[in-house]
Formats: structure tokens, C-alpha cells, sequence
């Protein structure tokens, strides 16, 4: 038996665009995603997984399946269909009604503020790489604390700042769909830290009972060989993708041989970015404040040294092996024949997790709460006999938790755990046919079964409770 903290929490995460639906409702303005979906045909998004009009009935599974915790986001354009100015009552009722659920069902709301959908016309004004879109999303975060933060004790600020400032500049796959730009990809990366900032002082001035952090995907890099050239590519990986916002976060300012280090790279790459001393103030300031940090950890790589140009290829259709990764001054990501890896080329790796807890916990003196904010494995899954057989999630899981219990043991405070995904969601690169849900939606008649895992985090999340 996995022996767990008494109060830990066994969550499941969701996003608004990616399970809400409903994106042309009662007053929700648009955001990036919907115009540029629009365009393409890609996939549609709506209704995703109908989470707007069937939470209700969502809420009560979670109840039912054991799970105390949920992390829900705040869909900036239902609350400010236009990012700024009018505020939509029928957004802030939508919300309270949501919120109110969760509690009435002993599931604890996590809020997270950005996740990764601007409104359409801030995104049209330079999104994270605008001094209006700060302003905008310190406005926005100030509204949503006023209206439900008597009830909602957990807030996130911005989720994963470098995978969407990578989507957005480096690997392109979101708009707008910017190649190898590595200047615009960490200025937004430092600008969303800095914004980031100016929440978390904003919050604590407010006097709330509650507390705030933010989440970072963190992806180990780790050499394939020992040979110089491999360890300084995983190094400035590493660097370049998890350290930068490590250090941002909770020290509030970068370290000279980091900030070195990145020059470094965007001078190979025709990019620069600026960080005034006002704003690292900003970004001390709300270091200190910081209650807690949220970790999404999915995969680990493991780098060669490479001195051609940038070249990526993403794999957003499952076929395995297609994968290609190559930065200009930085490394290439290669397979690992000894870890197996998803259709999509994620590598299954617990030891990664465990590797940055520590190095949270060792190298940056971190001793708050930690919490992994998302961890799961997405699949193609079929419908059997109304369920699914998943017993692959439910190993996954379980390698996962066994490092967060290995990380506990060794000094992190690891508060909770938020598997990806609650039900199946709409996926921004692959739409519908990457599964990562403990309830899986048929999206055409949006009826919900119960997968095998959903049974299993039960049982696990029971059996701390009958201690």
C-alpha cells in the first residue's frame, strides 16, 4: 500500500477551452484559438467535453470516484469577452455556479487564470509580448479574486509558460505559429513570470484566505552518453527549459551563469530579450509571497550535441517515431532505447519526476507545498462493452505516485497529485483521438463511461482515507 500524507490530494485536471465548450455562449468572447481553428478546420473545439453544461453531473463522478481535488481554469473571454472593459455577468454566474459545485461536492477547487487562451484582441496586440496584456491579465486577475476568492483557497496564476511560449515561437504548432524564434520565445517566458509577479503581489495586498502559485512543466534533459559535447547539450537544454523559470520563480531573478547561458543560445539564434531591473523587484517581491508550486511533468529527454540548423518536426498524430527536435546552439533530443515511450514519442520515465522534485528541493532550498498539477499518458483508446481497459494509465500512474512517495521520503512537501485528464478532453494539437481521461467521452453523443483507472484512483484514494 502507497502510504500518502492524511491530507493529500488526489485530484484530476481540466482546462476551460478544453472541456468547456460552449464557445459562442452566453456572452463568451473569443479567443485566439477560435479564430485560428476557424481558419484552418483543423478540429473543432466545441463541445469539447460539454463540461459547461454537464459539470454537474462531472462533479458527482468525482465525488463518487474518490477525487478531493480539481483543477478547473477561468476562461479569460467568458469573464472579459473583449480581454478588456465590460465585465459578463453571465461569465462571473457561470463560475460561481461551477465553484459552488465543486465544494458542495468536497472537491477542491484549483484556479488557474491563463491557461494558454488569450482574448482574441489582446492576442492581436502582441499577447505576452505586449506591456497592454500584463496590465489586461492583472485587471482580469483582480476581478476573478474579487468574485470568488472567498471560496476558491487555491489560485494559479499562469500555466506552463514555456510550453506555450515554445508552441507559440519555437515549435509553431500554436498560434501564431512562429518558427525557431527563440528571442520572442523566452521574452514571453520572462514576461509571463514577470506578470506572473505582479498577481501574486496583488493577491497578498487583497488579504485573501487563500493561496496562490503558479506551474511550471518541468522536462529533465539528460545527456545520452557522457561525452562533453552531449552534457553541455543536455545542460543548456535544461537550462534554457526548466531553470530559467525555476529560477524566475522562486528566487525572483536569474542567476548570471544562467542568464549567460541563454544569451548565449539566442545569439546563436539572432534572438535577444530585455529584463528591466523594475521588473525583477516585481519578480523578488512575489518569490517571497509564493505559497506553493505546481509541476506538470510528463516526459523526460535525453540530448546529443548538434551543430546544424534548428529543425523540429511534431509529432501531433500519434505515429510513432516521427518526432524530431534540433536546436541551433542548444542539443537534439534522441530516443532512449532502454525507456519506452507513447504513439506520440513521450518518454515514460518516473525517475524524471522524482529528479526534479529534488533538484527543486536540493539545488533551490524549495520547502513550500509542491504539487504535480498534471501527470498522465495520453493513448488511442476503443470503447468496450461500456468501458475501457486501461490498465497502462493505471501503471503509469501508479510509477508516478511511487516517485512522489520516494521524493516525500527524501524532504519534498508533495501535497497532491492531479492526473491528466478528469474526463477526455479536446487536445490543441490532436484534437480527439489522444486520450487521457479517467472518464472517457464518446464526442459525438458526449455520454460519459468509466474507464478501469477510474475504479483504481479509488481504491487508492480510499484506502488513505480508511487509515
Amino acid at each position: 500500500m502507497m502510504n500518502f500524507p492524511k491530507d493529500f490530494i488526489f485530484g484530476a485536471a481540466t482546462a476551460a477551452y478544453q472541456a468547456e465548450g460552449a464557445v459562442k455562449e452566453d456572452g463568451r468572447g473569443p479567443c485566439y484559438w477560435d479564430e485560428y481553428l476557424e481558419k484552418t478546420k483543423n478540429f473543432d473545439p466545441n463541445p469539447a467535453s460539454d463540461f459547461y453544461h454537464q459539470y454537474k453531473d462531472d462533479l458527482a463522478l468525482c465525488k463518487e470516484f474518490g477525487i478531493n481535488g480539481i483543477r478547473i481554469s477561468i476562461s479569460w473571454a467568458r469573464i472579459l469577452p473583449n480581454g478588456t472593459g465590460e465585465i459578463n455577468p453571465k461569465g462571473i454566474e457561470f463560475y460561481n455556479n461551477l465553484i459552488n459545485e465543486c465544494l458542495a461536492n468536497g472537491v477542491e477547487p484549483f484556479v488557474t487564470l491563463h491557461h494558454f487562451d488569450t482574448p482574441l484582441s489582446l492576442y492581436h496586440k502582441g499577447d505576452w509580448l505586449c506591456e497592454e496584456m500584463i496590465d489586461a491579465f492583472e485587471v482580469f486577475a483582480k476581478i476573478c479574486f474579487e468574485n470568488f476568492g472567498d471560496r476558491v483557497k487555491k489560485w494559479v496564476t499562469i500555466n506552463e509558460p514555456w510550453s506555450l511560449a515554445a508552441g507559440q515561437y519555437l515549435i509553431g504548432h500554436f498560434p501564431p505559429n512562429i518558427h525557431y524564434d527563440l528571442g520572442k520565445a523566452a521574452q514571453a517566458m520572462h514576461n509571463m513570470v514577470y506578470a506572473h509577479a505582479r498577481v501574486v503581489n496583488l493577491y497578498k495586498s487583497m488579504n485573501l484566505d487563500g493561496e496562490i502559485g503558479i506551474i511550471h512543466i518541468l522536462e529533465p534533459k539528460f545527456p545520452i552518453t557522457d561525452t562533453p559535447g552531449n552534457i553541455k547539450a543536455a545542460k543548456y537544454e535544461h537550462t534554457f527549459c526548466n531553470r530559467f523559470m525555476l529560477e524566475s520563480t522562486i528566487n525572483g531573478e536569474y542567476k548570471p551563469e544562467t542568464l549567460a547561458l541563454v544569451q548565449d543560445v539566442l545569439a546563436q539564434n539572432d534572438g535577444e530579450i530585455v529584463i528591466r531591473d523594475e521588473e525583477i523587484a516585481v519578480m523578488k517581491e512575489a518569490a517571497q509571497k509564493i505559497d506553493f508550486l505546481g509541476i506538470n511533468y510528463y516526459a523526460s529527454h535525453w540530448m546529443e550535441e548538434y551543430h546544424g540548423k534548428s529543425q523540429i518536426v511534431h509529432n501531433g498524430t500519434g505515429t510513432k517515431g516521427t518526432s524530431i527536435y534540433a536546436i541551433a546552439g542548444t542539443g537534439k533530443r534522441v530516443s532512449n532505447p532502454n525507456v519506452p515511450t507513447t504513439d506520440w514519442d513521450w518518454a515514460i520515465y518516473p525517475e524524471g519526476l522524482h529528479f526534479m522534485i529534488m533538484e527543486i528541493v536540493n539545488d533551490f532550498g524549495f520547502k513550500k507545498p509542491i504539487y504535480i498539477t498534471e501527470n498522465g499518458v495520453g493513448v488511442k483508446e476503443v470503447l468496450d462493452n461500456g468501458t475501457v481497459d486501461d490498465q497502462a494509465r493505471i501503471d503509469y500512474i501508479r510509477g508516478h505516485m511511487e516517485a512522489i512517495l520516494k521524493a516525500n521520503e527524501e524532504g519534498a512537501n508533495v501535497k497532491g497529485y492531479f492526473l491528466w485528464s478528469l474526463m477526455d478532453v479536446f487536445s490543441w494539437t490532436n484534437g480527439y483521438n489522444k486520450r487521457y481521461g479517467l472518464i472517457y467521452i464518446d464526442f459525438e453523443t458526449q455520454k460519459r463511461y468509466i474507464k478501469k483507472s477510474a475504479h483504481w484512483y479509488k481504491e487508492l484514494a480510499e484506502s488513505l482515507t480508511l487509515k
